[in-house]
């Protein structure tokens, strides 16, 4: 058995996007000791790629109401109604308070913000920061909030939950650099790990997003909620059907328009909101060109200054030869939001004591079928606030739990390509009941005991646990998208 090295930590959060710096940059206001550990470099996160927004009810023809009902209807009201009123109508008063932390978002000649639009929302009410770099802007933000409380380690994958009989005391992590064995113990343990995008061979998330923080809650006894809901983005540059980034959908509220290469407009007759209907319906409808064998471009010829607006998209295109001049830009869907998780309360609580969830890894209800663009920055600074909120009016006190490491050793692994490809084949944009069976006997010939129980993490190496991480919430998804006959949101059953 190699060394196990013992860490104490009063507040633990695992992941480093904008849930777990949220969190962390309120309970800095409180002088408590935090310690985030992250699988790559501190902005290596889906948070940093955001390009959109953030959704928020600020401006004058504006209101929490309409903002709910947006959600909610983009949602397939399959949406938690009281966690979608608590993150619209507290979400004015939290961005209004980052901005007088120091966040600049954009604004206008006259000094108003800026409010831009996307699909699915009927009027303007997105706020960005450098064009379309707002997430980076939003995380940069975050970090220089923070304070001397709080220590973040890089390069530490957390390998499982220390966690027993309903109760969570921190997790074991090893450095990628050193191959130093941390149980880090903590008196509250946070997730805050983000989705699933990797598990698909093309996607907009960061290369760490592989489903870690699903596969070790649902082995700690976390219940676990939609996980069968998977929002496609409709626009990745796409080359030679390889993706180099995401087309912010920022884009097409700016004027961009969905064409095929005869140049008709592909959503012209399929939704009433056309190139800014929900992105499931706009996923779907790009992927059905794509199967034809036609290529679809994104429209941008009618949008003024392209390059200034969207600065990111400029460069991605730059990078991989793709000539804005020219006016198109081509695109095909990718993995981008996952809507299922961790199931908590919008204060992050699970069914686990000491253990919450916030952000893309938590399931709040909020999101239901199909998330409404730009709710997810907001997401993570709203509830990430009510978290740190609860966690300060209720002191939590860690159970003591000593690691277990069982025997079990994983046999012959596929590799992530394969994963990718099946996931993609078996549970992509357009699912089949026989397919979705398929699938959950494909991933279960990999499991030592047929239901991906723990195994002998502190002898693995990262590249397995990553891969059996995959595999676990790959099969998990699966079993979700067989449960649920209906065709609703982002799971669309032909």
């Amino acid at each position: 058995m190699k060394k196990i090295a013992y860490k104490n930590c009063g507040i633990l959060i695992i992941g480093s996007g904008i849930g777990a710096l949220s969190v962390s940059s309120e309970l800095c206001k409180f002088h408590k000791k935090v310690t985030v550990i992250t699988k790559g470099l501190r902005k290596a996160c889906n948070s940093s790629l955001a390009q959109g927004g953030i959704s928020v009810a600020l401006s004058e023809n504006d209101s929490a109401k309409l903002h709910f009902e947006d959600t909610m209807e983009a949602g397939c009201n399959l949406n938690d109604a009281d966690a979608v009123m608590k993150l619209v109508s507290e979400a004015p008063q939290v961005i209004l308070d980052f901005i007088k932390s120091g966040m600049e978002f954009d604004r206008d000649e006259n000094g108003a913000l800026c409010f831009g639009r996307e699909g699915a929302h009927r009027i303007n009410r997105i706020v960005h920061a450098g064009g379309d770099r707002t997430g980076l802007r939003v995380v940069e933000q975050l970090l220089r909030n923070i304070t001397s409380d709080v220590t973040i380690e890089q390069n530490e994958m957390a390998l499982e939950l220390i966690a027993r009989d309903g109760k969570c005391a921190g997790v074991l992590a090893r450095n990628s650099k050193t191959g130093e064995i941390t149980a880090y113990k903590a008196d509250c343990t946070i997730l805050a790990t983000g989705g699933i995008g990797q598990l698909y061979p093309s996607t907009s998330n960061d290369a760490t997003i592989t489903g870690d923080g699903i596969a070790m809650a649902y082995r700690a006894g976390c219940r676990l909620k939609n996980l069968e809901f998977i929002q496609f983005h409709p626009t990745m540059l796409t080359i030679d059907g390889k993706a180099y980034g995401l087309v912010s959908e920022a884009v097409r509220g700016a004027g961009g328009v969905l064409i095929n290469d005869r140049g008709d407009k592909i959503m012209e007759n399929v939704h009433p909101m056309k190139d800014l209907a929900p992105r499931d319906v706009v996923a779907r409808e790009v992927y059905a060109h794509y199967l034809k064998g036609e290529k679809i471009y994104l429209d941008i010829s009618a949008i003024e200054d392209f390059s200034e607006k969207f600065p990111t998209v400029t460069q991605i295109c730059e990078e991989h030869g793709a000539d804005i001049k020219s006016g198109k830009i081509p695109v095909a869907p990718g993995a981008h939001f996952h809507m299922g998780g961790v199931e908590a309360t919008t204060e992050g609580i699970t069914n686990i004591e000491g253990l919450f969830a916030v952000g893309e890894t938590a399931c709040t209800g909020v999101h239901g079928a199909n998330r409404l663009a730009s709710n997810s920055l907001l997401e993570g600074l709203v509830f990430g606030k009510l978290l740190a909120d609860y966690i300060v009016n209720n002191p939590q006190k860690g159970a003591d739990i000593t690691p277990e490491i069982p025997e079990t050793r994983l046999g012959k692994l596929p590799s992530k390509a394969e994963i990718q490809s099946k996931m993609m084949e078996f549970l992509g944009i357009v699912r089949h009941s026989e397919d979705m069976k398929k699938a959950i006997g494909w991933f279960e010939q990999f499991s030592p005991d047929g239901k991906f129980g723990r195994i002998d993490v502190v002898n693995t190496d990262d590249e397995s646990i990553e891969i059996y991480n995959m595999l676990t919430t790959g099969w998990l998804i699966a079993k979700a998208a067989a449960e649920r006959k209906e065709s609703v949101g982002a799971h669309y059953v032909e």
